[in-house]
């Protein structure tokens, strides 16, 4: 590693940490030269260890000792010259606006996403993000994605992206660990209809997360997925949770499977998507994991 003090986080070489946007650094025309931040030492840690690679760091000097693991894993994958610029704790303060107990930041390269089919090839159990944008709830959902044996997350062109730093700081480095792609690429048209064809067509039956009056309750799916086929069971199925506020449209609850319900109490209507995809996730668990 190169270690390299820096004087001021205006220092141009920071660029990436300081002035890029996160569509910036995504940089949808070229993905290989698109960058994500890693913001965290357990993420940056499960960021190397599924092989994404760095391209600079930035850690908070006191956290400098106590990255030994990390330094040689970079040394010995990606060879001795990648910078490491070092700052003090209030200089990465003003940076984050906060303080960055998590004691680093890395700017790594994007990769080229699989194809859904690869994505899902063996999968029995997938989660689609439809249009959620809060990064907070595409880190959480990631999360409970990967603690629940989710096979497979699927985001909409229209969602946000599960490597923006917040989100990925949310879901604890899972989103390199849980494979997942964009249904669609950056085609805002592709979803509902020929997303949810393509699911048909893999095989999944496609379960809308919503309340409706055709709505069955997320028991009796539990129960559908208990049973045999050749009983009303169902195989394999594709778990759709829509965006905050409004849920999912119109056009992916009539071209679904099913449509279900979480049941609830106290006429609570609703759960955010944070808590509902990991109710769903624990209820359709297979039970012999």
């Amino acid at each position: 590693m190169r270690i390299i003090a820096v004087d001021s986080i205006d220092d141009p070489r920071l660029d990436a940490f300081v002035n890029l946007t996160e569509p910036q650094l995504r940089n949808r025309l070229e993905p290989s030269k698109g960058l994500f931040i890693a913001e965290s030492v357990k993420v940056i840690d499960r960021a190397l260890d599924a092989g994404r690679e760095p391209l600079s760091l930035l850690v908070e000097k006191p956290w400098i000792d106590g990255m030994t693991r990390e330094f040689s894993m970079i040394d010995a994958a990606w060879g001795p010259d990648v910078p490491v610029y070092v700052a003090s704790p209030e200089q990465l303060r003003r940076l984050t606006g906060y303080r960055l107990h998590r004691g680093a930041l890395a700017a790594m390269r994007r990769w080229e996403l699989p194809t859904v089919e690869e994505v899902c090839a063996g999968a029995s159990r997938v989660a689609v993000m439809e249009n959620i944008v809060d990064p907070t709830n595409v880190g959480a959902l990631m999360r409970s994605a990967a603690a629940l044996d989710v096979d497979a997350v699927l985001v909409t062109p229209s969602c946000g992206d599960p490597l923006y730093r917040r989100a990925a700081r949310v879901s604890m480095g899972t989103v390199f660990q849980v494979p997942w792609t964009r249904i669609g690429g950056d085609d805002t048209r592709f979803w509902p209809a020929s997303g949810l064809a393509e699911l048909h067509g893999l095989g999944f039956t496609t379960v809308a997360m919503a309340l409706t009056d055709e709505s069955i309750s997320l028991d009796d799916l539990s129960g559908r997925l208990r049973k045999p086929a050749e009983h009303g069971g169902i195989d394999k199925i594709a778990l759709i949770f829509g965006t905050e506020g409004d849920g999912l449209t119109s056009r992916t609850i009539a071209q679904s499977d099913l449509t279900v319900r979480i049941p609830m109490s106290h006429d609570v209507d609703s759960l955010n998507v944070a808590a509902s995809s990991a109710v769903t996730f624990y209820a359709t668990r297979p039970l012999s994991r």
